[in-house]
């Protein structure tokens, strides 16, 4: 009875790491694409802005405009951001799966003098 437990559990682990492993490896490519988008957004808003400040500049916008620019840019650069998050968690979660180590080794303390 107890071997039968142990059979079962260590079965369940070994399904839990498989589709650890397989969500780790599909998700670079999702998210490959979702930062080439969200480059293409910040390039987009980046212009968009520069150009509604060209335009307050020389009075063919109004002040509204160009804050308006700016928020897009500074949401569009937030999800940059976000997005970069995303794959360097990916990437910590794919070397966990496939067996890094978690613990870092000890630092001796820097003593200043």
């Amino acid at each position: 009875m107890g071997r039968d437990i142990a059979v079962a559990q260590y079965e369940k682990a070994i399904q839990n790491a498989f589709r650890e492993v397989a969500d780790a490896l599909g998700q670079p490519r999702h998210l490959g694409y979702q930062w080439q988008a969200s480059q293409a957004l910040l390039t987009a808003e980046s212009a968009r802005s520069r150009l509604t400040q060209l335009r307050l500049d020389n009075g063919a916008a109004s002040q509204l405009e160009w804050l308006d620019a700016r928020r897009s840019l500074f949401a569009a650069q937030q999800a940059a951001v976000q997005t970069r998050l995303a794959v360097l968690q990916n990437q910590i979660a794919m070397f966990k799966t496939l067996g890094g180590g978690s613990v870092a080794p000890a630092l001796e303390p820097v003593v200043v003098r």
